[in-house]
């Protein structure tokens, strides 16, 4: 090893031998290849001008094998596995920790960390974070604040529903803090899902029409007849209100549609024409509703009689006195039947059995081959069947007894 070269030593001198300017020179280690094989290493002393070489042998150090942690390993086993004398290709691969000569099963035991995969904990997870109030749900809920826009619920979710003043019931609501007061509890509807930061938008409006489609369309299936109140006119007709709903009846369908305009704030007894929630329809009839009052007092195998107004390819429509009643070809006679015209004519009274009542449709189903005796015995004597109608009625009378019951 190199020490401090000649040209150092010199100013060092010069330096020692100013004692008002003392300075301790920096020591420079030089490190080369040559000195590394050598081992050898000058070292310059601050008084001393003459070098020593050390001599440092570089000894190769062997792994220190600690015995003691195999030991350990043999004793904490209790199958006595033996490390010694095992080739790296044995140690290469796995354990079999079970011993072949028992039958006992080696068990590790598994700790939970973060690392590992919870399905159950997952799941859970996805169930508390899933949003609450979906479109088109019913929640209900309680009112926790008012605001001049509208009020809060608390739906049970993250983040509470919100609920705007038009959406707070049907019409103008005037007195809002008392309508909705803090803790009252509500049944709303969602029309709009969570936003980023969780909350819904609900309305009690919305809920309220929507069960409003619901009753007026069972209503109409059933053939009800409502009371409504006339509260506007266009060209086409009258306005009213059914169940918060806006109804609209035709010209054609009023009683007297000449001076309709007059009707407007009278009481209306109508029937439904068509009812549609998508398209939010709603047609009524009062001449329909005059039908259907006279439907109510017909009964399924009641003999009536009524005149026919005409001739159709799949039959006869006979008018029941208001109502009209359709005479199909399957149902005139158990014959066979080359024209219609044979068997009745227009403007010609008949008699016949009602076997079917349409309320929603304001259709009532004839017969008349019930009423015969034998096969086609209408068409050869037709005003006998007519004469004998009501006796011979009361012969079917078990049949539609016997539908009511399957009903």
């Amino acid at each position: 090893m190199k020490g401090v070269s000649d040209k150092d030593a010199q100013n060092n001198k010069k330096i020692k031998g100013d004692k008002n300017n003392v300075k301790k020179p920096l020591q420079v280690l030089h490190i080369s290849k040559k000195d590394t094989i050598n081992n050898k290493e000058e070292v310059v002393d601050d008084h001393q001008s003459s070098s020593k070489e050390v001599k440092t042998d570089i000894n190769a150090v062997k792994p220190k094998i600690i015995k003691a942690t195999i030991n350990e390993v043999k004793e904490s086993h209790p199958n006595n596995i033996n490390f010694e004398n095992v080739s790296y290709e044995e140690l290469a691969k796995p354990l079999n920790l079970q011993d072949e000569d028992e039958d006992e099963d080696f068990i590790i035991e598994r700790k939970v960390d973060e690392f590992d995969f919870d399905e159950s904990a997952f799941l859970e997870a996805l169930n508390e974070n899933e949003p609450i109030g979906a479109t088109g749900e019913t929640i209900k809920g309680k009112v926790i604040a008012l605001e001049s826009d509208g009020l809060y619920i608390d739906i049970g979710g993250k983040a509470p529903g919100f609920m705007p003043k038009k959406e707070c019931g049907l019409g103008v609501i005037t007195n809002f803090k008392e309508k909705f007061t803090i803790g009252l509890e509500m049944e709303v509807l969602v029309i709009k899902e969570q936003n980023a930061d969780g909350m819904v938008t609900v309305s009690a409006r919305a809920l309220i029409l929507r069960q409003s489609w619901e009753n007026v369309a069972s209503s109409a299936k059933n053939g009800e007849l409502i009371q409504v109140t006339i509260n506007g006119f266009n060209r086409g007709g009258l306005t009213c209100d059914v169940d918060g709903l806006r109804g609209f009846i035709p010209r054609s369908q009023l009683e007297d549609g000449q001076d309709y305009q007059s009707l407007v704030r009278k009481n209306l007894k109508v029937a439904f024409l068509e009812v549609n929630p998508e398209t939010r329809k709603l047609v009524l009839s009062e001449k329909k509703a005059l039908l259907v009052s006279k439907f109510a007092d017909l009964k399924l195998g009641q003999l009536i009689e009524g005149e026919v107004l005409a001739i159709k390819p799949y039959g006869f429509f006979v008018d029941l006195g208001g109502a009209s009643g359709l005479l199909h070809q399957s149902s005139i006679t158990n014959g066979s039947i080359r024209n219609l015209r044979e068997i009745f004519v227009e403007g010609e009274f008949i008699k016949a059995l009602i076997t079917e009542i349409d309320l929603e449709r304001g259709r009532i189903g004839l017969n008349t081959a019930l009423l015969e005796n034998t096969p086609g015995e209408l068409i050869i004597d037709k005003q006998k069947v007519m004469i004998e109608a009501s006796e011979r009625s009361l012969k079917t009378k078990s049949l539609f007894d016997k539908k009511d019951l399957e009903k």
